[in-house]
């Protein structure tokens, strides 16, 4: 079997925690911050986790990952 190639796109965005959850980061923080609040603008900066219903597609994207 050839080797399969991981997603380059999903290899930029998506980190794995020592556990072996997969952390990304929050939308909405890209432009038009002039009407955003400086609470939701700070929220928006840290990462979080992805949903248990969506870390079986991003596994998939990158099969190489832990």
């Amino acid at each position: 079997m050839p080797k399969v190639k991981s997603n380059s796109g999903a290899k930029k965005r998506f980190k794995f925690t020592a556990s072996g959850k997969i952390k990304r980061k929050k939308a909405y923080r890209s432009h038009i911050l002039t009407k955003k609040s400086p609470k939701r603008k700070r929220n928006l900066r840290s990462a979080t986790l992805v949903d248990d219903a969506n870390a079986q597609q991003i596994r998939n994207l990158l099969p190489y990952a832990k």
